[in-house]
């Protein structure tokens, strides 16, 4: 009996606290939080799906077409439902800056320690000759949730048909080698070593020296030489593909041909 009565009594309890304390539904919350994709990556430049849809719900302002792992098809979507125009979605992907694979530097450590970039970036900043090369060990590959990423003969790999340019890549790499870029930007500097020219070619065949030869040719203004590096910007770069043909070192890719760029030999 006395049990019984104790389970009335929690029972009213619950009952009263379910009616009076309840928090109500937020169902425009909830219906843009179930469009989105959940990646919870950041790119947008909230914390998460669940601030961008908070944010989307009830600020105003907020542009529809900022998740670019969603892409047009989510932005289309959120922009019916709440009734705002549609913009298109600038597309993005990850460019890995380093084009040092195994037969083009050495390794300058028999590095045993826990597997993975960040640990082996501890010691002396990498187990390679370059200190601002890939590491090798896959952190990047760890967080993509669209598996565009892959190791290469040393060094990482990204799909650009895989890639949503969610920039998880990005955070996740300690040397910092992975930048994103606009998809229809394909030309990018393999490298992002600031070190001399000269010391350049004695510890990798395929970095950038800083000889400006790309920067002389661009006719568009798109590429600049900073701290004997050279970089592209994707609004100038028309992709015509010159400064590729004038690199002396051939440290100058496109997204098209990467994984062929990285397999090759010499």
């Amino acid at each position: 009996a006395i049990v019984a009565a104790i389970g009335l009594v929690a029972g009213v309890v619950l009952t009263l606290a379910a009616k009076f304390m309840s928090v109500p539904v937020d169902e425009r919350y909830l219906a843009v939080r179930d469009i989105l994709p959940g990646a919870n990556c950041g790119a947008c430049g909230y914390a998460g799906c669940d601030e961008y849809a908070e944010k989307l719900a009830h600020a105003e302002g907020v542009k529809t077409n900022l998740c670019t792992p969603g892409g047009d098809t989510v932005a289309l979507e959120l922009s019916r439902y709440l009734g705002q125009s549609y913009e298109e979605v600038l597309a993005m992907q990850a460019i890995v800056r380093c084009s040092g694979t195994c037969d083009r530097t050495d390794y300058i450590m028999d590095y045993q320690g826990p597997q993975s970039c960040e640990g082996n970036n501890y010691f002396f900043q990498g187990r390679g000759s370059c200190s601002h090369a890939c590491l090798g060990f896959g952190d990047c590959l760890k967080v993509c949730q669209y598996n565009a990423l892959s190791i290469i003969n040393g060094i990482a790999v990204v799909d650009p048909d895989a890639c949503t340019g969610c920039g998880m890549c990005v955070l996740a790499c300690p040397n910092r080698l992975i930048a994103m870029t606009t998809k229809n930007s394909s030309v990018f500097v393999g490298c992002h070593s600031t070190d001399s020219g000269a010391f350049i070619r004695k510890i990798c065949q395929m970095g950038c020296i800083g000889c400006k030869r790309c920067e002389r040719t661009c006719a568009y203004g798109a590429i600049t030489i900073t701290n004997n590096l050279a970089s592209i910007d994707p609004a100038k770069c028309t992709n015509c593909g010159e400064c590729i043909n004038v690199c002396p070192t051939k440290v100058i890719h496109t997204t098209a041909t990467i994984e062929q760029t990285h397999n090759a030999v010499g």
